[in-house]
């Protein structure tokens, strides 16, 4: 059988079951005739399975950020998330999806004829035919939503709630609609161009990763940050791996699902996803290893997460042995890119610039090279001319046009809403972005939410007293050798609801290998236990941690000390 002509590939559209007839914006009238014909079931539960895939991924986001982060501003993280959810899905409804996505758009951005999803039903959508306007509403609304949620990590453990919740709104409005409206909408300027990007490499990665380039550096650096002072390491590994599964599961749905229909080419989309994931973990893993010999969960992590952003753009247009490559890149390209911070001044704190900035940069790049007009072919319509594998040489200058402009309109807007937010501060306090020094000390947790990742639990890690009596002292200013009643009755006064005191804990002087300048090469644990009870922030030091001076004087040794959510 020969191979079908340029012509033929053209003659190819999707052919509904019933022809649209196009009578009326909605879609038709549900009452006199059956809506559901125009499109296959198939195609509409996928996507359905797709908008719920990439749901899971925004609170998959919130456990990843949270677990980098410290202890005491571990929450605010996933509640931002969260968050995001409710925000840019109500901009959504209002008047996101017609400026991203009106039928009637101009180059830069669509009008308001969907405003408050009017006349969004069943007419076919701007993104495919297969699918009503309604759908594809729902299921970009969710790439809406992420993108802010990925961005947003920008102020951990010094931004305070309510500016970045307004935000999230005008953002989602000024950035990721123009943005996502020119790559996708086909009256795009990217997209008449002929750039191509399959699922979100510059309205959702490029965007965040320079919104939140420019956030951190607005904000300023965190309380101790290239100090001493500040000992930053991830509080907690495994809601980092948590938050990665979920990444990485509904990622299926974020590149799969862009295929908008149950077809072949959503079988590759999905195929190169997970391949690049792969590879981009283990090879930031092996990069890590080079330098620390330690094989970082991670740093496997973040590999994962560097793999899925660089093959999001190129996910319905490259075949399966490039995802390899992709991963490869990625894995080392955005390992490296975590140095820039240091290099241009900004605490990212999260390295969101790096892996989804670059990641997305990356990703665009490489689609220039690999694109293939056969893989996009798989759904049996969409025709592209391909990149450098079908000798489309000019396809790569698209791919670098798209990312720069993408880069740089989303820094410059974000910087511009930060500092007017910051310039109308001065006379509405509730849009001061950055918290206090002294609330940035105590947490955001406690400052802006009063509630904690692990409530009531309180932990004391790898502490070695030289005297377990200075325990008592410091810590436990109510007890009898502080001349104090230890009575059970003083413990029942107490709430079982305050967030200031501590359940008993019983912990036994050890001395862990390798931790501080003193070690053995066993855990040794002391006869005698001694109790943390009662624990208070106010203790005779003033707020948990003493300071230094303070510890020195009691003769107290810290290798690493957790306590509550004062840590």
């Amino acid at each position: 059988m020969s191979q079908p002509t340029a012509t033929a590939l053209d003659a190819l559209p999707y052919v509904p079951y019933e022809p649209y007839n196009n009578t009326a914006p909605t879609g038709g009238d549900s009452l006199t005739e059956d809506l559901n014909v125009f499109y296959q079931s198939g195609d509409i539960a996928w996507m359905l399975t797709s908008t719920a895939l990439v749901l899971l991924m925004i609170p998959g986001v919130g456990f990843f950020y949270s677990g980098l982060a410290r202890r005491k501003s571990a929450l605010s993280l996933i509640w931002l998330s969260v968050m995001a959810t409710a925000v840019v899905c109500f901009q959504w409804f209002f008047w996101g999806y017609s400026l991203a996505f009106s039928h009637t758009a101009g180059k830069f951005l669509g009008n308001l004829e969907n405003f408050g999803f009017m006349n969004v039903l069943a007419q076919p959508s701007v993104g495919s035919s297969k699918i009503p306007d309604l759908l594809f509403a729902v299921y970009q609304g969710m790439f809406a939503a992420i993108t802010v949620a990925l961005a947003i990590g920008a102020v951990s453990e010094r931004g305070r709630m309510l500016p970045c919740v307004i935000f999230m709104f005008i953002w989602t409005t000024v950035v990721y609609d123009p943005i996502a409206c020119w790559t996708w909408n086909p009256a795009g300027w990217v997209y008449k161009m002929g750039g191509l990007d399959f699922a979100g490499g510059t309205p959702v990665h490029i965007s965040s990763g320079s919104a939140a380039l420019a956030y951190s550096y607005i904000l300023g650096k965190r309380n101790g940050h290239g100090t001493p002072a500040l000992n930053f390491r991830p509080h907690n590994v495994a809601h980092v791996v948590i938050g990665t599964v979920f990444l990485w599961v509904g990622w299926f749905g974020f590149n799969a699902g862009s295929a908008l229909s149950a077809n072949l080419r959503a079988v590759m989309a999905a195929v190169v996803t997970n391949l690049a994931a792969c590879v981009g973990g283990v090879t930031w893993c092996v990069v890590d290893y080079r330098l620390e010999k330690k094989w970082s969960t991670v740093g496997f992590c973040s590999g994962i997460v560097a793999g899925l952003v660089a093959i999001t753009p190129a996910s319905g247009f490259v075949p399966a042995w490039s995802a390899v490559i992709f991963g490869m890149v990625a894995g080392v390209g955005c390992n490296f890119a975590t140095q820039l911070k240091f290099w241009i001044g900004i605490d990212d704190a999260l390295d969101i610039f790096a892996v989804h900035g670059v990641g997305g940069i990356l990703g665009n790049l490489l689609t220039g090279f690999f694109a293939a007009d056969y893989i996009a072919h798989l759904d049996g319509s969409t025709v592209i001319a391909g990149g450098w594998l079908n000798h489309h040489w000019i396809q790569l200058a698209y791919q670098l046009c798209d990312s720069a402009t993408g880069f740089a309109y989303s820094f410059g807007m974000t910087t511009i809403i930060l500092l007017t937010m910051t310039f109308l501060s001065r006379w509405i306090p509730a849009l001061s972005l950055r918290a206090s020094s002294e609330e940035e000390d105590l947490g955001i947790d406690d400052v802006e939410i009063g509630e904690f990742a692990y409530d009531y639990v309180e932990l004391i890690r790898d502490i070695k007293p030289l005297d377990s009596r200075d325990v008592d002292e410091i810590y436990a200013p109510n007890s009898p050798r502080n001349g104090h009643r230890d009575d059970d009755d003083d413990d029942d006064d107490m709430s079982q609801r305050s967030h200031s005191q501590a359940t008993i804990l019983h912990a036994p002087e050890k001395t862990m290998q390798g931790m501080g300048p003193t070690t053995t090469s066993t855990a040794v644990s002391s006869p005698q236990s001694y109790a943390m009870r009662n624990l208070s922030r106010d203790t005779e030091y003033g707020a948990y941690p003493p300071p230094p001076a303070a510890r020195g004087q009691e003769g107290f040794g810290v290798h690493t000390a957790i306590v509550g959510q004062a840590s």
